[in-house]
């Protein structure tokens, strides 16, 4: 019986150090390992009462445990913004001017999906200033970026693509930013269903060309001041970004702290954080390039381009991708690396997308991502717009491809 019963306490107290179900002591020494005590039962000998002593050990389990994430947590583009303001990276003011821009982009996310619905295919009948007809989406989709704007209060100057000139935002609506967009980037695919994108830039105010809404000042004098306040070189960017409006609405971003993608939930009608500091690779085999103006190229671009169609010794050539939409196309050359390039030729002596709203911000995406966007001799960056409209070459991309490119063009 007391041998029973100290049988018994003996168990009592190993389930007290382990917190497990009671465990049989053996008549030899007993280890157990739970939750960092070691105990210790000795028997003196057969019918005499176990001592048991517990004390801390190191533990075998590891120092530190990766935290695991919640399936059902997500990061909003929001959220996002607002972990940004909170660490300094940008203040409460772009804050408000980026959440417009992303609202803008859902709203023309609708309409490109509902396009052929709502009659919103087809050409509108105007002609926007650099000669190009105006696609009714391509009209729709500019109000509905300069109302956003307009409306957040934070903006004091807006260039589009389908203004002729920068448009000042009404003094009590007005801000300081300055942003300009191309609202519909491949408004021409529209008919088709094609990748279609938005591309915007944000400047801060020059200081010595602030727009002064007086009543002494006349409209001239008012746009003027806006051109100059517009044309900024790249390397001022604040914040820049594209919105991709394909099988699925992609919102790609940087504030100068890296490339962030978001996309679109329908579920929530919010755009969810789906990838952190995205990075193009350093090199790729895939280039886009309009290979129907081959023959309009100089011989150096023609040397170049035969280069890449040469399997050399890998036996492998590149591979050509070309959809005709900038924001389609760079997306994918950021996403698997390689070259995008719209160069000059023999109709288009100056290539043909804007410096100001388009090869800007994407050289400043790409550079924010570990490439390079280039004119062909010079950083796309460097280069002061001289005009609103202005027409650049554009060849952009992975660093070693666009620096294999300067190259055959020096």
């Amino acid at each position: 019986m007391a041998a029973a019963a100290a049988t018994s306490s003996s168990q009592l107290l190993v389930s007290g150090c382990t917190s497990r179900s009671a465990v049989l002591l053996s008549p030899s020494l007993l280890r157990i390992r739970r939750r960092g005590l070691l105990c210790q039962s000795h028997s003196t000998s057969v019918g005499r009462g176990a001592a048991v002593q517990c004390s801390a050990v190191e533990t075998t389990a590891p120092a530190t445990e990766t935290k695991k994430k919640n399936s059902y947590e997500i990061q909003t583009l929001t959220g996002w913004l607002l972990k940004q303001e909170q660490s300094g990276t940008i203040d409460a003011e772009l804050t408000i001017v980026l959440s417009s821009i992303s609202m803008a982009c859902k709203q023309i996310a609708s309409l490109v999906q509902r396009a052929g619905i709502s009659n919103l295919t087809g050409v509108q009948g105007a002609v926007n200033v650099q000669g190009e007809d105006q696609k009714k989406l391509d009209v729709i989709s500019n109000e509905v970026f300069t109302n956003c704007l307009k409306s957040s209060g934070r903006t004091g100057i807006i260039a589009s693509e389908e203004e002729d000139v920068p448009v000042a935002v009404e003094e009590s609506y007005s801000g300081n930013y300055i942003v300009v967009f191309d609202p519909l980037d491949g408004s021409s695919n529209i008919d088709a269903a094609v990748s279609t994108g938005s591309i915007f830039g944000i400047y801060a105010p020059d200081d010595e060309c602030l727009v002064d809404l007086s009543d002494d000042s006349n409209l001239d004098s008012v746009q003027q001041k806006c051109v100059v306040s517009v044309c900024q070189p790249g390397s001022n960017l604040l914040a820049a970004g594209y919105c991709m409006y394909s099988s699925s609405v992609i919102f790609v971003l940087t504030v100068g702290t890296g490339v962030y993608v978001f996309t679109l939930d329908p579920m929530y009608g919010e755009f969810v954080l789906t990838q952190e500091e995205l990075k193009i690779p350093r090199a790729g085999k895939i280039y886009a390039f309009n290979e129907g103006n081959y023959q309009m190229w100089d011989d150096k671009l023609k040397a170049y381009m035969d280069s890449l169609k040469d399997p050399g010794t890998s036996g492998k050539p590149y591979s050509a991708r070309y959809i005709g939409s900038l924001v389609g196309d760079f997306h994918r050359t950021l996403l698997y690396g390689g070259i995008y390039g719209y160069p000059r030729d023999k109709k288009s002596k100056n290539g043909k997308l804007r410096l100001l709203y388009e090869c800007a911000p994407m050289s400043f995406i790409v550079e924010q991502a570990g490439g390079k966007g280039s004119d062909g001799h010079q950083r796309i960056l460097d280069i002061k717009p001289t005009e609103i409209h202005q027409r650049v070459p554009l060849f952009i991309g992975s660093t070693e491809e666009v620096e294999k490119l300067e190259k055959f063009l020096a």
